[in-house]
């Protein structure tokens, strides 16, 4: 039996990526001609500008009408090659777009740079345990985002299950969103010329704070600020013209200048927060701009695409007209943009008698009184809509894989049904599937604990982490590596990376029952749980082990939990017998072929009768004696 990816002959979609491909390639070489010759052709404009002013300079007399012709000949090739060099720059970043699409397809991973590492919690119920981020992990084999948003979201959907309606609904989505290559190929190369990322927390807490009181003596409120602002800066600039071209003495200048300075300081309540929380923000907000309008140029069937979409057209401008909210973010991008004009000192002096920073402050600030409670859900739909791309450019690069079932599993209880369960971080010619059936479909007792024995090595850890991994990409809306998959709405609970802990003084053990008690813990909410249980209380002795173990596995099932727990001490596998058809004991096998280890890593009823740990220890070179 192979796995389900290896098995699939056909890949149509690297067939549209190769092509695309081909195309941006051939694109990147045309471009690439056309800058060298562009480039060339400004050298030799220069040089000849410098030869005939040379002509000029010693002909004694001035002839600047081709001076003139060959500046505004270099001035065009100046701007034509940067236009090349974006162009070329773009192609290139597509043509890597695809590169790397066909190498996940072919389980040649692009280098990851392990950013996701930052969404790790050593306390979270099984983040670490199933690799969910980091260098290599789950995480950055899935995600494509192109925004803190759209990772942070797709983060948040792997560490927890949303419900069952929200599932089917991200699936639909995954469906639409897979093939719109030319919606994920935009999305993937937006903005590239801006170096910014958008900080989603910081401008949502900003876009979202309340608004400072007005100083008292500002009639009309904000809007007759921004009027007397304007009066108040030409009065000023008026009253300093007329005094430097002599109509009029310094004294009204002095007078406006004193009012603008009190005015100034009685708006700054309201200034200021805006200048620190928008300072430097332009490039994020153009970005944020670009998103949202090619996200709003396109056309979603689905139910949930077409309601987020609908989103961005749901704010109306100060007129009442609707306005998508694109534009709404390029006005506030002009604005911030001139507000950080300032900062070039011949631009800040000009300027300075307009009272340019408080009238750009204040009109900010409208901005934001009226549009600000918006924001936080404008970036929550950009990072909802990455973070479904990224599992529907998953599903699109895994035709074969299918979309789980979902159910409440309320009737029937809790359930885990899969048929050829392989991990998604495996590549697919290595994969050995298993089947795991775990809890009730209604059909019959099925066990809810399946007990695993096995030699080290054998497969027992990686079966965890498979049946984790694709519970998580189940819950989360995304396909599954399985021929089949049907589960009910699960918590997951794991202990396959517990460690000790030299600044908490804990040991190991005191760290695996202290996670075994959240799992136990996590049983008391409303949705069961999936537990896997890694090598259960290795840390004690085999009596205390026993009872132990057994207690904390029926008080698991007790409370309508399903999972698995892994030990090489055979005699928990009496836990099982006692159990009834509660639990079921499973083992892995190896064999010795030509004085080697082989595994099968398939899974067997039953208990394992043989240990490997001597014939390991020979195999690295520890002298062991031989088996009595």
């Amino acid at each position: 039996m192979t796995s389900p990816i290896a098995s699939a002959a056909a890949r149509p979609h690297l067939d549209a990526y190769r092509a695309r491909l081909a195309r941006r390639r051939k694109e990147v070489a045309r471009l690439s001609s056309w800058e060298s010759a562009i480039g060339w052709g400004r050298l030799l404009v220069f040089a000849a500008a410098v030869v005939l002013g040379w002509m000029v300079f010693k002909a004694g007399r001035v002839e600047g009408g081709w001076l003139a012709v060959l500046a505004g000949a270099f001035l065009a090739l100046v701007v034509m090659h940067d236009r090349l060099i974006k162009a070329r720059r773009r192609a290139e970043r597509i043509a890597k777009l695809y590169d790397d699409g066909i190498a996940r397809s072919e389980d040649r991973w692009p280098e990851t740079d392990g950013r996701s590492q930052r969404f790790a919690d050593e306390g979270h119920l099984y983040a670490t345990d199933l690799d969910l981020f980091g260098a290599g992990s789950l995480f950055e084999r899935l995600s494509v985002a192109r925004t803190a948003m759209g990772e942070e979201t797709l983060a948040a959907w792997l560490k927890g299950p949303a419900a069952v309606e929200v599932v089917r609904r991200r699936q639909e989505a995954v469906r639409d969103l897979g093939p719109r290559l030319d919606l994920r190929e935009d999305m993937g190369v937006l903005g590239m010329d801006i170096r910014a990322e958008v900080n989603q927390a910081s401008l949502a807490s900003w876009a979202e704070a309340p608004a400072a009181p007005l100083a008292r003596g500002i009639p009309f409120g904000l809007a007759g600020a921004r009027v007397l602002a304007a009066v108040v800066g030409a009065a000023v600039t008026a009253s300093l013209l007329a005094w430097l071209t002599g109509r009029a003495s310094g004294l009204p200048f002095v007078g406006a200048t004193l009012l603008a300075v009190g005015f100034v300081i009685r708006l700054k309540a309201i200034v200021d927060p805006v200048l620190v929380n928008v300072a430097r923000r332009t490039g994020e907000l153009r970005l944020l701009a670009l998103l949202l309008a090619r996200l709003e140029r396109e056309q979603f069937e689905t139910p949930l695409l077409a309601a987020l979409r609908a989103s961005l057209n749901a704010t109306t401008d100060q007129r009442g007209r609707g306005q998508p909210a694109s534009r709404h973010i390029a006005r506030l991008a002009r604005l911030v943009g001139l507000v950080e004009a300032r900062r070039n000192q011949m631009v800040g002096i000009l300027v300075a008698p307009l009272l340019w920073t408080t009238q750009l402050g204040l009109a900010v600030e409208g901005w934001r009184r009226a549009f600000g409670s918006a924001v936080a859900g404008w970036l929550a739909m950009v990072g909802e809509i990455e973070a479904l791309t990224s599992l529907a450019t998953y599903a699109y690069e895994h035709p074969a894989l299918p979309f789980p079932t979902i159910s409440d599993g309320d009737a029937a209880g809790p359930r885990f049904d899969g048929e050829a369960l392989t991990h998604p971080l495996l590549p697919a010619g290595a994969c050995v599937p298993n089947d795991v059936v775990l809890g009730s479909d209604g059909s019959g007792p099925r066990p809810h604990l399946l007990l695993v024995s096995g030699s080290n090595m054998s497969g027992k850890s990686t079966l965890l982490r498979t049946v984790g991994a694709n519970a998580v990409l189940a819950l989360a809306g995304g396909p599954v590596c399985a021929r089949r998959l049907a589960l009910s709405r699960l918590a997951l609970g794991a202990t396959l990376r517990i460690h000790d802990s030299l600044q908490q003084g804990r040991s190991r053990f005191y760290a695996e029952i202290t996670r075994l008690r959240e799992i136990v813990d996590l049983c008391n909410g409303p949705v069961p749980v999936l537990f896997l249980i890694d090598e259960m209380l290795s840390g004690t002795n085999s009596h205390d082990r026993r009872i132990g173990a057994e207690a904390v596995l029926r008080a698991l099932i007790s409370r309508r939990a399903i999972g698995f727990a892994t030990t090489h001490d055979l005699a928990l596998a009496e836990i099982a017998d006692a159990a009834g058809p509660a639990a079921a004991n499973v083992h892995f096998e190896d064999e010795i072929r030509d004085g080697k280890i082989a595994f099968d890593y398939r899974m067997r009823p039953g208990v394992v009768r043989k240990s490997n740990a001597l014939a390991l220890m020979r195999a690295v070179g520890l002298d062991v004696g031989q088996d009595s």
